[in-house]
């Protein structure tokens, strides 16, 4: 979650429409008790001592369709701050079209720009027939992929209530066009102080790749808030050239009461 706060951020209108003689396609539906339109959180980055950048997030409502169903339009955008951009100038974007009853992404654009290193996908996820099209070739997938945003929001709809520590949460994705499962370990339950408040909250380590930012599988931690909401309120994580943190500093139009003390 926090990998999707640090990069890679993209605009493009697609438009997909439902055929009248397509027989209406079945889908998991997903309790979303988290999130909402309307939602928009905003973070700051710390490379060390030093503010570094900040990242914002909002639900937004889509005009667009696929396969005749409704989508969440997700929104990303991280860029570094004003005084950090001679040293490392970061302006990203990222949207997923997110399916509101089945939490699973039928569009993901991103477009990334840091220090004058440029990446620029654009992904049609064919959720019906297991694969995505990157405009050049055909990846196939397994049922219900995620990408780099959606995962964010598809992991606030788990159920944590009942969690043990130790007890791991997996799920699949797409990244730079490979299948990568992506988990999750709950560490347990803490009190945090941040920039904002006071909070409870859920402790995790999301087990992420390794050689390309980070040394080790666990050297990022994540705090989500102990409510419906399960909103990120900080993260901090060792990488290859220093250390990361990342805190809220402002949430709005939350679907739920937040947990804070």
């Amino acid at each position: 979650m926090l990998i999707v706060l640090i990069i890679g951020f993209n605009y493009k209108t697609y438009n997909a429409s439902y055929a009248n003689n397509q027989e209406y396609l079945h889908f998991r539906k997903i309790k979303n008790d988290s999130f909402k339109i309307g939602e928009k959180l905003t973070y700051r980055m710390h490379y060390g001592i030093i503010d570094a950048g900040e990242a914002v997030l909002e639900v937004q409502e889509s005009k667009i369709r696929a396969k005749g169903r409704k989508l969440f339009k997700v929104v990303g955008i991280g860029r570094s701050i004003r005084a950090f951009d001679w040293f490392f100038k970061v302006r990203d974007r990222y949207e997923s079209y997110i399916d509101t009853e089945s939490i699973i992404p039928w569009f993901f654009i991103r477009r990334v720009n840091e220090g004058g290193f440029k990446i620029k996908q654009d992904y049609t996820l064919h959720q019906d027939l297991k694969y995505v099209d990157d405009g050049e070739t055909n990846i196939k997938t397994p049922e219900n992929i995620q990408d780099m945003l959606s995962a964010y929001y598809y992991a606030r709809t788990l159920d944590f209530q009942s969690a043990e520590i130790g007890d791991t949460f997996e799920f699949n994705t797409i990244v730079d066009e490979e299948i990568f499962p992506l988990k999750i370990k709950f560490l347990g339950r803490e009190e945090i102080k941040i920039r904002s408040g006071k909070y409870k909250a859920l402790k995790f380590c999301p087990i992420i790749q390794t050689g390309r930012v980070f040394k080790k599988e666990e050297d990022l931690t994540v705090w989500i808030s102990d409510d419906k909401n399960k909103i990120p309120l900080y993260g901090k994580a060792k990488i290859l050239f220093g250390s990361i943190k990342l805190e809220v500093v402002k949430y709005e139009g939350l679907l739920n009461p937040i947990a804070k003390l």
